[in-house]
């Protein structure tokens, strides 16, 4: 399935994809996408109905976060070894994780906002993980069950503010509109992530094209070892690295700037269209 909230930010319904593409409200069914609504049960209930049997939703209507109430916003810094090398860093020997501001989530298609002060406003294109079940101390054999499903992600970062300003990273990683998530939520059933293509252009030039596949640490390790150190919930996500291309690791480095443009892609998770506005 792929499942969407859609309309006004701040008044997103769900609703799920149906087979021509269209958007179908869910709101009859469940209140929204969020928290034990993504459950194992739940999502055997909504795969059991016929999208074609549901109202459409307005043409035109906006793609909100493909999740709603987000808790936890995990991210996992360095993990993919051409990204680490382009960033002059090691790569770890262990997951390096840091948080993302839950209000930092916007729609897949909003503007990202250049914070006030920043000069090192960049991009990472990235695969998300959302979680469906409560997770504590989950084995890395079992931690697939615990997923509800995946979804694309930018991980926008300012660069000054994540490693100048005394090397915090979640300070570079939360600001207003650094999170956008969806279009769709694309459940398990559907998706393969060892090997999934991962595109970002801005201004209509490629500038990461990567693949799930040189991940260091996979989804089902993830999984494992954040839930030694924290209970992830239904609905949190975590943002599992990006591969080289940021702009950080050009020659010179290049940073976004108002007026440019980004488009994000995941192979089966869909594409996100972003304007850049100062904030």
């Amino acid at each position: 399935m792929k499942l969407v909230r859609f309309g006004a930010a701040g008044a997103e319904k769900p609703g799920i994809i149906d087979a021509d593409g269209k958007i179908r409200d869910l709101s009859g069914i469940v209140p929204d996408l969020a928290g034990e609504v993504l459950g194992r049960e739940s999502l055997a209930r909504l795969r059991a109905i016929d999208p074609a049997t549901l109202p459409l939703a307005p043409e035109g209507s906006r793609f909100g976060p493909c999740v709603g109430r987000v808790g936890n916003f995990v991210a996992v810094g360095l993990n993919y070894a051409d990204h680490a090398a382009e960033s002059g860093m090691a790569v770890p020997s262990e997951p390096v994780l840091f948080n993302k501001a839950p209000s930092c989530i916007v729609g897949p298609d909003d503007a990202v906002l250049i914070p006030r002060g920043s000069e090192k406003t960049d991009w990472e294109v990235e695969l998300a993980v959302v979680i469906g079940e409560r997770a504590s101390y989950v084995s890395e054999a079992d931690a697939l069950n615990y997923v509800a499903g995946y979804c694309v992600c930018n991980d926008v970062s300012e660069r000054a503010f994540q490693t100048e300003r005394g090397g915090q990273w979640t300070k570079g990683k939360g600001c207003p509109t650094f999170g956008p998530i969806g279009p769709w939520l694309v459940t398990t059933d559907e998706v393969d992530t060892s090997d999934l293509a991962m595109t970002l252009s801005v201004n209509g030039e490629r500038v990461q094209n990567g693949s799930s596949s040189t991940m260091v640490f996979k989804v089902p390790f993830l999984i494992h070892y954040i839930s030694q150190f924290m209970i992830l919930e239904p609905g949190d996500i975590i943002t599992t690295g990006t591969p080289p291309g940021v702009g950080m690791g050009m020659k010179p480095p290049r940073y976004l700037k108002p007026g440019d443009t980004m488009e994000v892609a995941i192979a089966g998770l869909g594409v996100q269209r972003q304007s850049v506005a100062a904030g």
